[in-house]
């Protein structure tokens, strides 16, 4: 029998994508498995707002690790926890926190590069350590779903930006990560010259107005995640029904 790591990393199929639809606590888990399913993943965002805290690392990091336990209590599917910048700026550090993450059972974690609390991204060169440090941690058997926010912030905008965007994949991909992550890449016609030329399997966000996941299918895409816009749509049919309620 494959391990749960290797079950997940086989659902990264570039032209027939694994679907995440993303989840932040054991009941949304709950209801996504039922859906059909064949694996989990944790939003920061949604996680964040359903607690209370938001995002951007305002989760205590003892929290997302429960969370991540009760997930797997609760679901018998691999579980991916969205961990941001690893709670820490410094390689060694970021390090040792993923590596407390992989013994809650998750089988992988999204790592962004962006600068939290900052503005733009990290770095390439402090990058690449960080998610190099990673991987000795954690040994070959967790997916590092590497992630580039450089088509989400405003400052990092030119007519290069999917030049910077390959640059970065490529690099993460000689670091050891395990997946290419980039939020709001949308253009078929980018989103194939990145799957010819970073050697990851690429993760894409649907997003409302984004091309239909049949699109992304036919221009290589091997993972779909639906990021926060699950849990607000679901908060906001919550609000008009209680508004219907009370009204």
């Amino acid at each position: 029998m494959p391990s749960t790591f290797e079950t997940f990393a086989a659902l990264h199929v570039p032209g027939d994508p694994v679907i995440l639809y993303n989840i932040w606590d054991s009941g949304s888990a709950l209801a996504v498995s039922k859906a059909g399913a064949r694996a989990l993943a944790t939003g920061s965002h949604p996680v964040g707002d359903a607690a209370g805290f938001g995002d951007g690392q305002k989760v205590p990091i003892d929290f997302v690790f429960d969370n991540a336990r009760r997930i797997m209590a609760t679901v018998d599917l691999p579980l991916t926890v969205d961990f941001e910048g690893a709670y820490s700026d410094d390689p060694a550090e970021g390090a040792a926190n993923v590596a407390r993450l992989k013994e809650t059972g998750a089988v992988g974690c999204n790592f962004e590069d962006q600068v939290i609390g900052g503005k733009g991204v990290h770095p390439l060169d402090l990058q690449v350590r960080r998610i190099a440090a990673i991987r000795e941690a954690v040994g070959s058997d967790f997916f590092i779903n590497a992630r580039t926010d450089l088509l989400l912030k405003e400052s990092e905008q030119g007519d290069d930006v999917i030049d910077r965007v390959i640059e970065r994949g490529r690099a993460f991909a000689d670091a050891g990560a395990s997946g290419f992550f980039v939020p709001r890449i949308a253009d078929p016609a980018d989103i194939e010259r990145v799957v010819r030329e970073v050697p990851l399997p690429l993760n894409a966000i649907a997003f409302p107005g984004a091309p239909d996941k049949t699109v992304w299918a036919e221009a290589g895409v091997a993972r779909i995640s639906h990021g926060p816009f699950p849990h607000k749509a679901l908060m906001a049919k919550l609000e008009e029904m209680a508004r219907a309620a009370i009204s």
